[in-house]
């Protein structure tokens, strides 16, 4: 390694994380940046930028520079990254001694999907670009071996994709990714707030009722809570309750595609690995998968036994950073070497 720094990254659609090799998980902040039209001048990255969102004036914008696991605006990523990798290590060191940097992608993902992640890298002061499919750091990070000729599936829920695959002998055999995530998860909470309440509400109170009230199994107690929005029909601010029958009801739609995507998966995966998951259990990361009985829900459609890894929300950078440590046993068809 020399006097270079391996840095991991998990560059989510809802928040990124960075790993530095024997320091473990140093940064975790929203994918959010504020920014000045007329200026284009960047105000704030990150949690401080989050806070704005939905509470901008006209001259200020607060967007969210990745979608559905990808990159939708390059410039604004490529200086997110930049903001980032110079708050985790100290300039001058940056500038003498330029990491590596490994970075998660959806699986599936197109070779221009690919190229834009690594430019953004490279021009934010990356040495070496090595890219790698989410579900494989995902197993890592939640510590299962995937170098044994045993087969390993690995559900990563995130903000922008949802990642599956059955990963064996240190590589994919069958995997998928599809665009429903804590993103759509929202978005139908607000769809659902409007039809039945006729109350609009923010993107940060929905993903708040995810969080704290948000089920997808029947809970054995019903739990509540006050929110705040606007009434579309007198247009004046509304408190209203809501309870978390009425989130299951509304995540309904989205949660039942990961499902499907889970069942096509197992649909399509050799009988003896098939054996080895029904034996071992599945293994669920990304903080998608904390919402209360997103494993119970999985657990009952499938009849496999599901894990929640312990970290889920760090897995997938813990596992791209211990990937940079191991890269002559992985296969090289599961990362990308660039640069």
């Amino acid at each position: 390694m020399g006097l270079g720094l391996d840095i991991g990254l998990d560059l989510g659609t809802a928040s990124v994380l960075i790993y530095i090799k024997g320091k473990g998980i140093v940064l975790r902040e929203p994918s959010v940046v504020a920014i000045d039209k007329n200026t284009d001048r960047i105000l704030a990255v990150g949690e401080e930028a989050r806070k704005m969102l939905g509470r901008t004036p006209g001259n200020i914008v607060a967007i969210r520079p990745l979608r559905d696991g990808v990159i939708s605006d390059y410039h604004i990523t490529e200086k997110m990254l930049r903001y980032f990798l110079n708050k985790v290590c100290s300039r001058s060191f940056f500038k003498l001694f330029k990491p590596r940097v490994m970075i998660c992608v959806p699986s599936g993902v197109t070779e221009v999907e690919k190229r834009a992640v690594e430019d953004a890298a490279v021009q934010a002061g990356a040495r070496k670009t090595y890219l790698i499919e989410e579900p494989i750091a995902a197993a890592i990070g939640a510590g299962i071996d995937i170098t044994k000729a045993c087969g390993s599936m690995v559900v990563d829920i995130g903000g922008g994709t949802t990642d599956i695959a059955v990963i064996s002998l240190g590589g994919t055999v069958v995997s998928t990714s599809v665009k429903v995530a804590g993103d759509k998860f929202d978005e139908a909470i607000i769809r659902y707030m409007r039809k039945k309440h006729n109350v609009l509400i923010g993107e940060r109170t929905a993903e708040d009722l995810k969080i704290n009230i948000g089920t997808v199994f029947p809970r054995p107690k019903e739990v509540q809570m006050d929110i705040r929005g606007r009434n579309l029909v007198s247009g004046l601010p509304k408190t209203i309750t809501v309870t978390s029958s009425e989130i299951m009801e509304a995540l309904e739609e989205p949660v039942s595609s990961v499902v499907e995507a889970v069942h096509s998966v197992l649909e399509r995966t050799p009988p003896e690995l098939a054996a080895d998951i029904s034996d071992r259990g599945i293994v669920m990361t990304g903080g998608g998968c904390l919402v209360y009985g997103m494993d119970k829900l999985l657990e009952q459609k499938t009849g496999i036994k599901v894990i929640i890894a312990d970290d889920a929300v760090s897995c997938v950078a813990i596992g791209t950073g211990k990937t940079l440590d191991n890269l002559d046993y992985l296969k090289k068809e599961h990362f990308t070497e660039i640069g």
